[in-house]
């Protein structure tokens, strides 16, 4: 944001507030990492802070809802990028991405068994995985026919939209 070149107003009272201040305040919490930041002069005391929004504690719409304190399930590692780029290039299938940024599930549920598998035979919309957006469970099904080659993501990874999922060969 510009600065202005205008010099701060002479306050008549100190019970006025100074516009310039407190946008020069609210300047430094958004160049710096700050979350809150006051300033006083005399009687007049200035706070201005930025409100941090937790994110969302998510929850698989089938399960029960956990036990207070109870500890979340550990989440499965993600599947990791090979290193050698000729092993990227050798597979040859279709990728089935992601319509939509959220997180993505592999189970129905914490104790269900995972929708799909390496070398599973799918049919055409088939549920591959979920991907959860804003508190929905939104069903990724198989474009078509195939089998499963690679399954690209872990269990309750974040995914962008566009982002390759599942790997299927004919």
């Amino acid at each position: 944001m510009a600065e202005s070149k205008t010099p701060a107003p002479k306050l008549k009272n100190e019970a006025e507030i100074d516009t310039t201040l407190v946008r020069q305040l609210a300047d430094i919490l958004n160049d710096t990492s700050l979350t809150e930041i006051e300033v006083e002069r005399g009687e007049l005391r200035i706070r201005v802070a930025r409100e941090l929004v937790a994110a969302p504690v998510m929850q698989y719409a089938a399960a029960p809802a956990p036990a207070a304190h109870a500890p979340p399930p550990a989440a499965a590692a993600p599947a990791s990028m090979p290193s050698d780029p000729a092993t990227i290039v050798a597979k040859q299938g279709e990728e089935v991405k992601s319509p939509m940024v959220g997180t993505v599930y592999l189970q129905a549920s914490p104790e269900a068994p995972p929708f799909i598998a390496v070398g599973d035979k799918v049919k055409k919309g088939q549920t591959l995985l979920i991907v959860e957006a804003m508190k929905t469970m939104n069903p990724i099904q198989a474009p078509r026919d195939g089998v499963v080659v690679e399954v690209l993501v872990g269990d309750a990874q974040p995914v962008e939209f566009g982002e390759a999922l599942v790997l299927l060969e004919a």
